[in-house]
């Protein structure tokens, strides 16, 4: 029994105290003194969240596959832990072998979100090594981070040695074996010899290699390598053959009931819609589906392997799977018939949709969940969401007709071009379908109709046609959700509808990481230092020390949030090739300006460049 890092006051002192002494079921053990590399795999949040998370998953499985790695986990331990081991100088510990983590190779830290940028620096600090790369020791570990907020890397760049961008499943075993190389050199080892190798592993980005000049207006003048033989532009690794990837049947089973208790199934990656908000449905192109073959091979394991009562499709529009009905007959004459329910996220407003649904879920005891994103058919166009009214309402009226009485609409304020005449439209399309539900004959309906409206505020990501897009300050967006609010007041079913309404100031700040540059970084360690991490949990999260930190360090909100982007501005990622031209996302720019819609991948390609380059074959027209 391995002795855990923690003492038993400490554990009886603190909330969930199971977060921190791994043993879990489908853990994987194995001699540290076995292994050449030791790989601390780090998700910067709470352990209820980070064991949700399909992609810590994914390479956990894959790392300890190779006989000569030991990967463990590691979550941000809680604010009363972090207090103590600060208190009585703790290092972290990974889960696993309950070792300090800066005894290890590499420190992984995926990010999924840009209010986690100051768990980073929680994750470094109790640690123990340098805040910044250039500080560091040439025995430290090695900090890489991967995930979707490494789109954009350079607001946290100075914190970390090396940047994974892409699906990990391709690279990590050649930078692996790089690095066993490399420590193998023993004294000779050199920490700054092995980046600059690294940088030529496709997909990696060492940051220290690159400098940035500006112009007088703060604008980039330049960006690129320091030396001859480090590339100028990163390439996105992506995944061809989903059935061949590794993919993990073994799911790790937590002892805290995690936010998402459920088996994951991934049935494919990417999307074809074109949301021109959307950055998952750009930087994950092209679409790629597994075969059915494979889905219901791996959907037995799972849950043999689990005893979970629930199997959740993971994808970024389930309903766009070119097998889907094949697939839910398998689940349900399998998986139902054992008692095990079907989490079906991503769907659209369609009547196949609504009948899966239906034979899934207990229509008494669930609701539906739709996004329309934008109240008028104007908004809908800029934004490319590719739904009409007709389809929102006639979806509704299927839905109701199936029994539900409760729907949930997710819509978006400060979207481009918006006007008040957009914002008002949420409401009255609630009401719309609210009408719905009143136009079935009352013996027919299942309890009182309730339509909840939730908006969250846009926030323009980097690899989207509208990077370039101004955002608001916090009290103009809280106008705008007044305004739905009252507008909502207004409708003649106002009983049935209710409104929720996201953070400003959180948006706002999202906004600044989303797409800022090195010049962040500063503001990013005083906060951090003034207290502030957990900036995704509202209980801790703090508006007046953010903008302590940017005043003292120089960041204008003006700059990095509030301006529009010129079109041809070098911006702080145009060095990362995703695989989606900037021709193409000026051209989506100018249709949304025109409120012309652009066809989904399998009406017609719209020539984004995220092809086969092998054979010029674009992935999403080959199903």
């Amino acid at each position: 029994m391995k002795k855990l890092a923690l003492s038993d006051d400490i554990l009886m002192a603190i909330d969930k105290p199971a977060r921190y002494i791994g043993n879990e079921f489908n853990t994987v053990n194995k001699n540290p003194a076995d292994v050449d590399i030791r790989f601390a795999m780090c998700f910067p949040d709470v352990y209820e969240v980070g064991m949700s998370h399909l992609g810590i998953a994914i390479l956990y499985d894959m790392f300890n596959r190779r006989s000569d790695t030991y990967c463990e986990r590691v979550y941000s331990p809680w604010p009363d832990l972090h207090a103590i081991m600060k208190e009585r100088n703790i290092p972290l510990f990974a889960l696993e072998s309950q070792d300090p983590v800066k005894e290890f190779d590499f420190i992984g830290i995926t990010l999924q979100y840009e209010m986690c940028y100051t768990n980073i620096l929680q994750l470094i600090d109790l640690t123990q090594i340098a805040f910044y790369s250039k500080d560091r020791k040439n025995d430290d570990p090695i900090v890489i981070v991967g995930g979707p907020c490494i789109y954009n890397p350079e607001p946290f760049a100075d914190f970390v040695d090396l940047v994974y961008i892409g699906e990990g499943e391709t690279s990590y075993d050649e930078l692996l074996d790089l690095y066993k190389k490399h420590k193998a050199m023993g004294e000779n080892y050199s920490k700054q010899a092995f980046l600059r190798e690294a940088s030529r592993v496709p997909g990696i980005y060492v940051p220290s290699l690159y400098e940035v000049n500006y112009k007088e207006d703060g604008t980039i003048a330049s960006f690129g390598p320091i030396y001859d033989d480090v590339p100028s532009t990163i390439s996105r690794q992506v995944v061809t053959d989903m059935d061949s990837s590794v993919y993990p049947t073994k799911m790790l089973i937590p002892f805290v009931r995690p936010i998402q208790d459920r088996v994951v199934l991934e049935i494919q990656r990417g999307c074809i819609r074109g949301c021109r908000f959307c950055q998952a449905g750009m930087i994950y192109r092209p679409n790629r589906e597994k075969s059915i073959g494979v889905l219901k091979q791996q959907a037995k394991e799972l849950l043999a392997n689990s005893g979970h009562e629930e199997i959740s499709l993971s994808s970024l529009s389930s309903s766009d799977y070119h097998a889907l009905p094949e697939l839910m007959d398998f689940l349900i004459e399998d998986c139902l018939q054992e008692g095990v329910n079907v989490s079906l996220p991503s769907l659209r407003i369609d009547a196949f949709s609504l009948d899966v649904m239906n034979k899934v879920q207990d229509v008494r005891k669930s609701s539906l969940t739709f996004a329309p994103e934008a109240g008028s058919q104007r908004m809908r166009d800029v934004i490319n969401k590719g739904l009409t009214k007709e389809d929102i309402l006639n979806g509704s009226k299927m839905a109701f007709e199936g029994g539900w009485n409760k729907v949930k609409l997710y819509f978006m304020l400060g979207l481009p071009t918006e006007t008040d005449e957009d914002m008002k439209a949420i409401p009255e399309l609630a009401n719309e379908v609210a009408v719905e539900y009143y136009h079935i004959p009352k013996d027919q309906r299942n309890g009182k109709c309730q339509i909840t409206m939730s908006t969250s505020f846009f926030v323009p990501k980097p690899f989207t046609p509208f990077q370039w897009a101004p955002m608001y300050e916090p009290g103009e967006y809280l106008r705008r959700a007044k305004l739905v609010n009252d507008t909502m007041k207004e409708q003649l079913n106002r009983k049935s509808l209710k409104y929720n309404w996201h953070e400003a100031d959180v948006t706002v700040l999202e906004g600044v990481f989303a797409r800022g540059d090195r010049r962040l970084a500063p503001a990013i360690l005083e906060a951090y230092l003034s207290g502030c991490f957990f900036d995704a949990w509202g209980e801790y999260f703090s508006y007046e020390k953010w903008l302590k930190a940017f005043e003292n360090n120089n960041i204008s909100l003006e700059y990095y949030a509030y301006r529009q982007r010129d079109l041809d501005e070098i911006l702080p990622w145009d060095f990362i090739d995703v695989h989606v031209t900037k021709s193409f996302l000026i051209r989506e720019w100018n249709n949304a300006m025109n409120e012309r819609i652009t066809a989904n991948c399998k009406q017609g390609c719209s020539g984004c460049g995220s092809f086969d380059l092998g054979t010029g074959v674009c992935h999403a027209r080959k199903n």
